[in-house]
């Protein structure tokens, strides 16, 4: 005896039946996994590439704090002084004598090949004129486009100068007859204390590598949120996604009518995989380059690691809606490298924001980066307390969560009209 048919599985409306909703995100993600199984190009981009690529940036930075720079020296007095001042430069720790040259002109030729960052010229008659009373003259060339390397050298070259000098006085004085606790008093009368609050080791992996692994994840995470929902436009794909997602009975035309919250959950179980590889290479590298490098922050770590994950989450949520947006594939990663590109530059972390033009840092302060970097830098670095940090923490996720709605209801949009899929 056979039953009769029962009803389909599909509304009239095409609407997906409610049993079906809460199985829209696992199916959406089992979908997509089998798409990066046929694709490993794909998946390498939100897996062992951006590993690779934050292990050369780690690489980069690894050595923390830049030593041995190396400086040409032109002595022009070949004196005992003049010798002695040389043997300072290469006693110092951020300095390297790498050439003694005869004359300015051949230390200016090496400086333009690269062989060297700076020049030191010591002046004819250096020793004689310190001897009369005189100054003696030191004149240090440098190139200034290097502007790191440059402050380096700068700094060392005048901390062994204002040393040499030091010494020569207090040796004189002391000839004299002077004591040489009054000579110490005389030869600094007024002495500046300089107390470094945060990274005083000047450690560019702290500083440096730390703020760009996230910059550098940022970029990768829109990138995929938009490449991950444009190329279903793209292809024409979004029926048969939001088809296999929810159940939804896909038109003539291709269309599909869902509802905001499985068009939600199908959304979500698309971008669950480029979050989940690019928030564990960011984990990874966050704990590396703190707990697995030495350094104990005196922040909250945890608090930076939810931070991080949220930060990812926005950035593939604003890809995302990027694509469903402009229904372009091709503009969607146009705009995301227009947005995370230029982030760090605007960051604060290399030019203040405080001295920013008003337009600039305007842009500055609404680019999402801007904000996290500031909570990291509060935390792992500077032990500010946990209330400082929280607008940025709560703006994290609540930005992913609003960005998500709106994917979704973008998504029923693009997919009731058909037509318009398909753009580059």
């Amino acid at each position: 005896m056979s039953a009769a048919a029962g009803p389909p599985p599909h509304t009239a409306g095409g609407a997906a039946p409610r049993e079906a909703r809460p199985g829209a995100f696992r199916r959406a993600a089992s979908r997509e996994a089998a798409w990066l199984r046929r694709h490993p190009r794909e998946l390498a981009m939100i897996s062992w590439v951006p590993l690779l690529a934050v292990l050369l940036l780690w690489w980069m930075f690894s050595a923390g704090i830049p030593t041995r720079l190396p400086i040409a020296v032109v002595d022009g007095d070949h004196s005992a002084l003049s010798r002695q001042f040389a043997r300072m430069l290469e006693a110092a720790p951020g300095l390297r004598v790498a050439r003694r040259d005869a004359s300015l002109a051949e230390a200016r030729a090496g400086m333009e090949r690269g062989d060297v960052y700076a020049v030191v010229a010591v002046e004819r008659d250096f020793s004689r004129d310190i001897k009369r009373g005189a100054s003696g003259h030191v004149t240090l060339y440098h190139n200034a486009q290097f502007y790191t390397v440059s402050g380096l050298v700068l700094r060392d070259v005048q901390t062994v100068a204002m040393t040499l000098s030091a010494g020569v006085e207090m040796a004189a004085r002391n000839r004299r007859g002077e004591p040489a606790q009054s000579v110490a008093v005389s030869a600094e009368p007024v002495r500046a204390s300089s107390l470094a609050l945060f990274n005083p080791s000047l450690n560019y992996e702290q500083f440096l590598a730390a703020a760009l692994v996230p910059a550098l994840l940022h970029i990768l995470g829109m990138t995929a949120g938009a490449w991950t929902v444009g190329r279903e436009i793209r292809d024409r794909t979004v029926g048969a996604w939001l088809a296999a997602a929810t159940g939804a009975q896909a038109r003539p035309d291709g269309g599909v009518r869902v509802a905001a919250g499985p068009a939600l959950a199908a959304l979500a179980g698309k971008l669950a995989w480029p979050w989940a590889g690019l928030s564990a290479v960011g984990l990874a590298a966050l704990l590396w380059l703190t707990w697995g490098r030495g350094w104990h922050p005196p922040g909250s770590l945890p608090w930076v690691a939810v931070a991080l994950m949220s930060f990812i989450a926005l950035s593939i949520a604003m890809g995302a809606a990027a694509a469903l947006a402009t229904r372009s594939l091709r503009t969607a990663l146009s705009l995301a490298g227009i947005v995370t590109a230029p982030a760090f530059a605007f960051s604060g972390m290399g030019f203040p924001l405080a001295a920013m033009p008003a337009g600039a840092r305007a842009w500055a302060l609404a680019l999402p980066y801007t904000h996290y970097i500031r909570l990291q830098v509060e935390q792992l670095q500077m032990a500010a307390p946990l209330r400082h940090s929280l607008p940025a923490f709560v703006l994290m996720p609540l930005g992913a969560a609003l960005l998500a709605l709106a994917g979704a209801w973008l998504l029923c949009r693009v997919a009731a009209e058909p037509a318009r899929w398909g753009g580059r």
